[in-house]
């Protein structure tokens, strides 16, 4: 029994990530116009922002949760 609740729970917290990975994405474009970046480093958040798109399309949501969280850390959010 006690695997079963472990199972839901890995389950329902991976659920969790995945929808939040839109509310990442939503965030760094919310905050792209309002940030002062040098070309090289917005370009860099362009492509984590597209890179964690493309992972959470293909249901990778750690990978996009990472890629989404290197973007934020550029922006300062």
């Amino acid at each position: 029994m006690k695997h079963l609740t472990a199972l839901v729970l890995a389950l329902a917290a991976g659920s969790a990530l995945a929808h939040n990975c839109p509310n990442e994405m939503k965030a760094i474009d919310a905050k792209m116009p309002s940030v002062k970046l040098s070309n090289e480093h917005a370009a860099k958040v362009k492509e984590l922002r597209a890179e964690g798109e493309a992972a959470h399309k293909a249901g990778k949501h750690d990978e996009s949760m990472k890629a989404l969280g290197e973007a934020k850390k550029l922006l300062g959010i």
